[in-house]
């Protein structure tokens, strides 16, 4: 088993009742709190979301019972940071539990609220650095701590002279009064002492009384915040922030991030969502306002509707920092992920096409022709697969990198011409044609004739599939500096599409196929290919523009332009 599903497949059914939602609340528990750090970012926030979705169904003594006895097997730091966050009962049940290693503890600690860490005071089995940590942010039973007595040193006063009864009255009247600095007979300034107590206010009042009161002998410093890198929030219906986590709460609600409106670009891909009552995973975002939460986010976000009406009440949505994990390496991972899924299944299909062959050829036996039929069409459909599952495959090795164009040397202008003139007989049924205009010199390109055949034809077929009856595609082929462009009429189908690089892009097929994912996938996998050629494939208006680059006279072979000297001499 290479994927565990478990996670999506809890994930994929609804708590209709009580005890399916008690059950699904400890299924979460128990899978967030063993996920491993490689696990899909996706999948985790849309757990937590549920998991706050399930906590205002159930009692929060039921709960604390079922955190309690999950609690021993919860190592993730963010699945008891959100635990702490709720009822007292189920905060001290997640965090007398908890398994973490001596780092997330103290990473965990300063981000926990007061209330929260004092509960961590009653566990004996912390790591040695948490609980210093502790002792550091003054978790202890006074909130100022006692100061050390000393002993005053004994001196020789003296005898008084006796003197005349003073009322007690006359003595307080002219006693003077002790200065800030003065000390008194236990050693400790009592100007320090009044300091240390409006410190320690001015610290409750903030929020943070854990980072007053230092030890006799420190020097108090303020407490560094931990940055903000995730929070949960609540969306309206117009895409403003109406609810956040508390510390959150401040600096985000009122802002709006979902701007639907006639200037949606494919790119804007949390708007286009909002706009069409989607769920999102894993969509950028920027945050403008304090330091703390502004800049780029990725958003997990799923659409809430109201259950009688069915009224679009806004988004429940957990965003996080991006990782310092690069662009280039989620797509590898992604691709990863595609290509291991793809062998999964490519091991029934196949065993499905030799079943089938086996029957359709009558290799053991007999069979009758309708059973044979049967079999040749299974053996057929299997094969269709297999090449999407080819298709698939190079598309996300090429889009990730981890798979480069053959080079070689090739004639680009005789290969589309040659396939232009295929199919001007099968477009000239439907009385259309394509109109095409070749360089008078050869094009030649840096990679192998079988990648530049399997290109042309990708784009050519792909466009010659979606033309309709008497349309006329002008096409043109000509170099510009040290690159190649082919430049080509989209059809009618193709041009009334916003995104021609969208799987939904599919038109009705023929005598020629632009495969079986459709023309908005065989595009992006062309585009794919003509990048890794070091080129490119975009939309320009009505037009396709393909653009390759030119073999130079340096990079060509020049054993042909040898020969006539070997001639002559």
């Amino acid at each position: 088993m290479l994927f565990d599903d478990r996670l999506a497949t809890v994930l994929r059914h609804r708590a209709g009742g009580e005890l399916a939602a008690r059950t699904q609340y400890r299924q979460l528990l128990d899978l967030l709190g063993q996920a491993e750090s490689g696990a899909d970012e996706g999948l985790v926030a849309a757990a937590f979301l549920r998991l706050d979705a399930l906590a205002r169904t159930i009692p929060a003594p039921e709960r604390a019972r079922l955190v309690h006895d999950a609690a021993p097997r919860i190592r993730m730091p963010d699945l008891v940071a959100q635990l702490a966050e709720e009822e007292p009962d189920i905060a001290i049940a997640a965090l007398s539990g908890a398994r973490l290693s001596d780092g997330e503890w103290k990473d965990l600690i300063p981000a926990l609220p007061v209330r929260a860490r004092g509960f961590l005071r009653y566990r004996r089995d912390l790591p040695p650095g948490a609980v210093q940590l502790l002792d550091r942010l003054g978790v202890s039973d006074r909130g100022l701590p006692e100061p050390e007595r000393q002993e005053p040193a004994e001196a020789t006063v003296p005898p008084a002279p006796q003197e005349a009864p003073v009322s007690r009255a006359e003595r307080e009247k002219h006693a003077p009064r002790p200065l800030p600095a003065e000390k008194r007979s236990d050693g400790v300034s009592i100007g320090a002492l009044v300091e240390r107590i409006e410190a320690y206010t001015r610290a409750r009042e903030s929020g943070h009384p854990a980072a007053a009161s230092p030890r006799r002998g420190e020097t108090q410093t303020a407490a560094p915040r931990r940055a903000i890198t995730s929070f949960c929030a609540g969306l309206d219906s117009k895409g403003r922030f109406e609810i956040a986590d508390a510390g959150v709460a401040p600096m985000v609600v009122g802002l709006e991030i979902a701007i639907a409106n006639d200037g949606i670009t494919p790119r804007d891909a949390f708007a286009v969502a909002f706009h069409n009552r989607q769920p999102v995973r894993s969509a950028t975002i920027e945050l403008a306002g304090a330091p703390a939460i502004a800049g780029s986010w990725l958003i997990d976000a799923t659409p809430r509707f109201d259950r009688l009406d069915g009224r679009f009440l806004g988004y429940a949505a957990r965003l996080r920092r991006p990782t310092a994990e690069s662009a280039a390496d989620r797509a590898e991972s992604a691709a990863d992920r595609i290509r291991q899924l793809l062998h999964e299944l490519r091991t029934p299909v196949n065993a499905i096409q030799g079943f089938a062959e086996v029957i359709q050829q009558q290799l053991f036996g007999s069979t009758p022709h309708e059973y044979r039929a049967l079999a040749a069409a299974i053996a057929g459909d299997a094969a269709r697969m297999l090449a999407g599952f080819d298709e698939l495959d190079r598309l996300a090795k090429l889009e990730s990198a981890a798979q480069d164009i053959e080079t070689g040397e090739c004639d680009f202008a005789a290969i589309a011409r040659q396939q232009v003139d295929q199919l001007q007989n099968v477009l000239s049924a439907r009385v259309a044609q394509f109109a095409a205009r070749w360089p008078a010199t050869p094009a030649l390109l840096s990679v192998s004739e079988g990648e530049a055949q399997v290109l042309a034809w990708r784009i050519l077929a792909t466009l010659a599939s979606a033309t309709g009856a008497g349309e006329t595609l002008d096409l043109a082929l000509e170099a510009a500096g040290d690159a190649l462009e082919m430049r080509c009429d989209l059809p009618s189908t193709l041009a009334g599409t916003k995104n021609i690089f969208s799987t939904e892009t599919r038109p009705v097929g023929g005598a020629v196929s632009a495969g079986i994912f459709g023309a908005g996938f065989a595009l992006r996998l062309a585009r794919a290919e003509a990048r890794a050629a070091g080129g490119d494939l975009v939309r320009e208006a009505d037009r396709l523009l393909l653009t390759l680059p030119l073999l130079t006279a340096s990079e060509a072979d020049p054993s042909h332009l040898r020969e006539p000297d070997r001639a002559r001499s």
